[in-house]
């Protein structure tokens, strides 16, 4: 029987290919998500088509809220019909979305383009995460899934470059549109991704039907599968509810230029991609529950800060630049999902539970952009803001809830 590519001792060039494909539609995939709120900051899209700041909200939670049911249809059919057709249709689209966005004439259309994305937003992740998961080494897994996470600041900083200096001067439309050029890279993927072996090896001659999901909820999984969503809402709500208003809390509720927005941004993103490199280092060293934790802490106490404790670091543009670095790199604790997740469920599920996991705890963000404003009104932004502190906190808690799973063979 020919070695697995998970068993292999180092990886190969193939395991870097399979990585660089996954990677690019994480970059773009966050790009999509990221971009309208900044476009509804520097363009005048809400005013175009009659948004208010409360209809804003829910547009803004619109995407998220369709992801859930994108990631829990894709990982199934990614569980059945393999990883790489899914991985390349969930690219298409979110891409289709974004360019239905910029096509968008009132409320309604706009919604609906942005739920598409969502869609195939949701669904990116779950079956990207288990193919890179099944087809590295095990001890280089969580670093792997550093690797792929440290997509997603490089799609917020491109959305940020794009929404602040692109945006303005192309208008709000003809950007939507144009981001839908990642389609493209499925064009590549077709010749260049290979399938997980894993997953053709998984030695079941029936193909997993969306019923074998039940599994999840039977005694052998149930406390894993149910922690695992608890600490994954609320370290999603703890990154949700900071980067989705970031842009309106510097620029509209603490006077910032829309440069000096970008520039204190682009520094949080850069903290954000070394922390996401180096949380895959430090997790496969010492275990996936120490390293989330402490990452998670050092977050919060960032976000603490840069909200509830302005008067630290608002005299000095190089402490808030600090600040924002260190809340950056204390959200590599993202990075924990992607390997963690995959260590804890079987091959046959594994997508399909990826994708019901994180997109049901990416789901509930629909309400962050609603609480936020619900907090605005009676405090300030930035206290709303400041509930992401308490709902990264109370992840770091919830991991010590799940096994260590650190160095786990998945063929096994």
């Amino acid at each position: 029987m020919a070695t697995l590519l998970s068993e292999h001792p180092a990886t190969l060039p193939i395991h870097r290919r399979i990585l660089w494909f996954a990677w690019l539609g994480w970059i773009f995939d966050f790009y999509d998500l990221y971009l309208l709120s900044v476009l509804v900051t520097t363009t005048p899209l809400g005013a175009e088509l009659g948004f208010d700041s409360s209809a804003q909200a829910w547009l803004l939670g619109t995407s998220l809220g369709a992801s859930a049911i994108g990631g829990l249809l894709c990982g199934w059919l990614a569980d059945r019909y393999g990883r790489k057709p899914i991985l390349m249709m969930t690219i298409v689209v979110y891409s289709a979305g974004t360019c239905a966005s910029g096509l968008g004439f009132d409320a309604t259309t706009l919604v609906i383009a942005r739920a598409v994305t969502g869609l195939g937003i949701g669904g990116e992740w779950a079956v990207a995460h288990a193919l890179v998961g099944e087809t590295v080494p095990s001890h280089l897994r969580g670093r792997y899934g550093g690797y792929l996470q440290s997509g997603a600041p490089v799609g917020l900083a491109l959305a940020t470059f794009v929404g602040n200096f692109v945006a303005p001067e192309l208008g709000w439309r003809w950007t939507f549109i144009l981001s839908a050029l990642p389609a493209l890279l499925v064009l590549a993927m077709r010749r260049g991704l290979p399938e997980s072996d894993l997953w053709q090896a998984r030695g079941n001659a029936q193909a997993p039907r969306f019923a074998d999901l039940v599994v999840l909820i039977r005694p052998q999984l149930r406390r894993v599968a149910v922690v695992a969503l608890a600490m994954t809402v609320c370290a999603m709500a703890g990154y949700w509810i900071k980067t989705i208003r970031l842009p309106a809390y510097f620029q509209d509720f603490r006077g910032f230029s829309v440069t000096d927005s970008a520039t204190r941004q682009w520094v949080g993103h850069l903290g954000s991609f070394i922390g996401y490199v180096s949380f895959g280092y430090v997790a496969d060293r010492w275990g996936r529950r120490p390293a989330f934790c402490g990452f998670a802490l050092v977050k919060a106490l960032a976000l603490v800060v840069v909200t509830l404790g302005w008067s630290v670091c608002s005299d000095n543009w190089l402490v808030l630049c600090a600040v924002l670095f260190v809340m950056g790199l204390g959200e590599g604790n993202w990075s924990a999902l992607g390997p963690l997740l995959s260590e804890l469920f079987p091959t046959n599920v594994r997508a399909g539970a990826l994708g019901l996991i994180y997109n049901l705890a990416r789901g509930t963000q629909l309400f962050a952009p609603v609480m936020i404003v619900a907090v605005a009104e009676h405090y300030s932004l930035a206290h709303g803001i400041a509930i992401g502190a308490a709902f990264t906190a109370a992840s770091a808690l919830l991991v010590w809830g799940l096994p260590e799973t650190r160095g786990k063979v998945l063929a096994t």
